[in-house]
């Protein structure tokens, strides 16, 4: 799906993006959708652990979650080496399933363990025909085809406040953020975007989530806000800059603040609200 140059190589399914610590114990409303996307009672929905540094405990908890929540059968896979990513075997459960889930823990693991794998391609195939693909924490931040692999938060934004690498690309033009307004990361998506300016930076905080559906838009779920920061506006910045000046300067980039219910029009590059458009 290609809008305007944004979701360059997005998903033909559902795609769900969770800025981590979601509810798994209550009303569960993002991961009860997930379940819902994938297929409900007849959901065959993969959990890739690659992420974690503890696959077992992690993988056994959403196993739980999503069969409490409906799901018809739950597997979670632990790829942790490029030989196990590059296996027919492994990669056949992905062509199988209805639903893939990514697991939080560190993004750059999933990107080194997966990238230009059988296993890599055969998620993008999969979502581009159709299969709910969820991601929480460092497996929302993977989806992008750039995506953040580090830096500090809760201070004024410098020119090197944030490390980037490529992703997965099963998102095209946008970067994510995780555990946004919770670890105080608004200084690095900015910084983020103004070394990308090409790209949208969506900041996600936690038990919050963006629905990306095939007809263009997300939609906000959950309990916090989505920021998105628009750079195709930014008029200056010094980030490129070898000046010794560290802090960053960025002036006309566009900022919105989405809680749930509001949402982004990917082809009219617009936020809007419950039931109108902006």
């Amino acid at each position: 799906m290609a809008v305007n140059g944004l979701l360059q190589k997005g998903p033909g399914g559902p795609l769900v993006l969770i800025g981590g610590a979601e509810d798994k114990d209550g009303e569960c409303r993002i991961l009860r959708e997930f379940v819902r996307l994938a297929g409900g009672e007849r959901a065959s929905i993969v959990v890739i652990t690659t992420a974690t540094r503890l696959p077992g405990e992690v993988g056994e908890a959403y196993r739980r979650v999503f069969l409490r929540l409906g799901a018809g059968e739950v597997l979670p896979v632990h790829l942790d080496s490029r030989e196990k990513a590059g296996d027919p075997c492994h990669a056949a459960f992905l062509q199988r399933a209805t639903g893939i889930f990514f697991t939080g823990g560190d993004q750059l693991r999933i990107s080194r363990v997966l990238g230009g794998t059988l296993s890599e391609r055969s998620l993008k195939a999969a979502s581009l025909g159709g299969v709910a693909i969820g991601g929480t924490s460092a497996g929302a931040a993977a989806m992008g085809e750039i995506m953040i692999a580090g830096g500090r938060g809760g201070r004024s934004p410098g020119k090197n406040t944030v490390k980037m690498a490529p992703g997965l690309g099963v998102i095209g033009g946008v970067v994510i953020d995780q555990h946004f307004a919770q670890r105080g990361r608004i200084g690095r998506l900015l910084a983020a975007v103004a070394h990308n300016p090409h790209v949208l930076g969506i900041g996600i905080d936690e038990d919050t989530a963006i629905i990306v559906t095939p007809d263009g838009r997300f939609n906000v779920l959950g309990s916090g806000t989505v920021t998105v920061v628009d750079g195709r506006t930014i008029t200056h910045t010094n980030a490129s800059d070898l000046h010794p000046q560290p802090m960053l300067a960025l002036t006309g980039a566009t900022l919105h603040v989405l809680p749930q219910g509001y949402g982004y029009d990917f082809k009219s590059q617009k936020p809007y609200s419950p039931g109108s458009s902006f």
